[in-house]
């Protein structure tokens, strides 16, 4: 029976840390990873997730381009 509180602890925290990092990279609050505790509280947070305006610059995207050659010039 000590094992229970162990296994629930470890449990927790497998589901916790990931979710801070990404609500720290959202620019959210971390602490809103408590909400997870609380019954359907991760379908909460993932819709609050999904459908919310991250306050994150996205990353510009590289265009890729056709590599130029050089003009054509007859050898004399």
């Amino acid at each position: 029976m000590a094992i229970i509180p162990i296994i629930i602890l470890v449990c927790l925290l497998i589901i916790l840390i990931p979710f801070w990092f990404i609500l720290k990279k959202a620019g959210f609050s971390p602490w809103l990873t408590l909400i997870n505790i609380v019954p359907l509280g991760t379908m909460i947070l993932l819709y609050v997730l999904a459908f919310s305006d991250w306050k994150v610059v996205p990353a510009p995207q590289p265009i890729w381009q056709q590599p130029q050659q050089p003009p054509y010039q007859p050898q004399a």
